[in-house]
């Protein structure tokens, strides 16, 4: 397997940050003010990036894609679960993302949404097509483009445009806030191993795939606050026909969505390979990706915040198990069928994260999900060993 350099992981991971779901779910905190909804979003991702890390070291040390590290904590057929899951939700995923980018670039281009649609969906399959070790030069003229366009655009922001004041609409409590930004990095969790696995240097590709990502993703969270405080626009398509970037304003919405969902249907075909021997990754990709378009012509995708926290729901008690397992207990269930007792912690996680979101807890819910399930897999270790040890 050709393997990927730190600089190739940390350009993948800024092309995931550079996204327009971000700079959208971003305007949500607009009602905070900019210092309470600037420190949620910085204490979110800082939440999110240290489980993002853990969860691309297991697979970069190991070499082993996301969901073959599953199958460490759940077993061979347990882990054939969250593969599934993880498909269904890469599936949504490119649909939303596809939706998102051509409805703004329709919004510039007056041409009709649905050509857009096919238009960011062709160019995923071409990216697709070449593979992430080749992409070589077509990534690195796609991020510069990328990062001189986003600098352009929040000159546009925070340079040209003034506080509006007035309503900015309902503000979410602060946990609420720092949950929707734990949110965005938690969605990666399931994703960033089948990238770190390739990487020539496991700990500095991880290191650098997180760090850039958090920046990156912050960056995009901090537009969307500005965009909606400085101009008061929740539409960055808008505000980039205000500031007259025509052409620019096309590109950067193009290029964001067809990086980051790029990242989304490559991994829903690494994940299927896990359901199944037969099963080839790249063109099961290709038809993710096909299926995600249908769905971003036949189906309204607006509100996204629901999605994100069933993405929460499933992936952090996951995760938690795998970090407890790997970092902690040292315990490999990969050549078994089932870890029943994983399973069932798993269930008490997912149950206590959706708990958890009825509580106003400052640092949100999944930290205190992830804590305690990681808990619950340490004690449930000790009991099982003090069993064995009485029989």
């Amino acid at each position: 397997m050709k393997k990927t350099s730190t600089f190739q992981n940390g350009l993948i991971w800024f092309g995931a940050g550079v996204s327009l779901a971000e700079i959208l779910t971003g305007t949500a905190f607009a009602p905070l003010g900019f210092g309470r909804g600037l420190a949620a979003i910085l204490l979110g991702h800082l939440i999110g990036c240290v489980m993002l890390f853990l969860a691309g070291y297991i697979g970069a040390v190991t070499e082993r894609s996301a969901m073959e590290t599953v199958k460490m904590s759940f077993g061979q057929k347990g882990g054939l679960l969250f593969a599934f899951l993880n498909v269904l939700q890469l599936v949504g995923w490119t649909a939303i993302m596809i939706y998102d980018g051509a409805l703004a670039a329709g919004g510039i281009f007056s041409s009709g949404s649905w050509i857009w649609c096919l238009v960011i969906g062709g160019l995923i399959i071409v990216w697709i097509l070449v593979g992430i070790t080749d992409l070589g030069w077509i990534n690195k003229i796609a991020m510069t483009a990328l990062f001189l366009l986003t600098l352009v655009l929040c000159k546009v922001i925070f340079f040209d445009g003034a506080p509006v004041g007035g309503d900015l609409g309902e503000a979410m409590s602060f946990g609420a806030a720092v949950e929707l930004a734990v949110a965005m990095p938690l969605s990666w969790l399931p994703l960033i191993s089948d990238y770190t696995r390739e990487a020539e240097r496991p700990f500095a590709a991880t290191m650098a795939s997180t760090v850039t990502y958090g920046l990156v993703s912050c960056w995009m969270y901090v537009i969307g606050m500005g965009a909606a405080i400085y101009t008061g626009e929740y539409d960055i398509a808008v505000i980039m026909v205000k500031a007259g970037l025509g052409i620019a304003a096309l590109v950067i919405l193009v290029l964001s969505t067809v990086t980051t969902t790029f990242l989304d249907a490559w991994s829903a075909g690494i994940s299927a390979e896990s359901l199944s021997k037969k099963i080839n990754g790249k063109w099961t990709a290709v038809a993710v990706t096909v299926i995600g378009i249908a769905g971003a012509l036949l189906f309204p995708m607006d509100d996204i915040t629901g999605f994100l926290y069933l993405i929460g729901s499933v992936f952090a008690p996951m995760i938690a198990i795998q970090i407890a397992d790997c970092f902690f207990l040292r315990r490999d269930r990969f050549g078994v069928d089932f870890d029943v007792r994983n399973l069932v912690i798993w269930v008490v996680g997912f149950i206590l994260y959706r708990l958890l979101m009825g509580v106003d807890i400052v640092v949100g819910c999944t930290l205190p999900d992830m804590a305690a399930t990681i808990v619950l897999c340490v004690l449930a270790d000790k009991l099982s060993g003090k069993k064995t040890a009485a029989e």
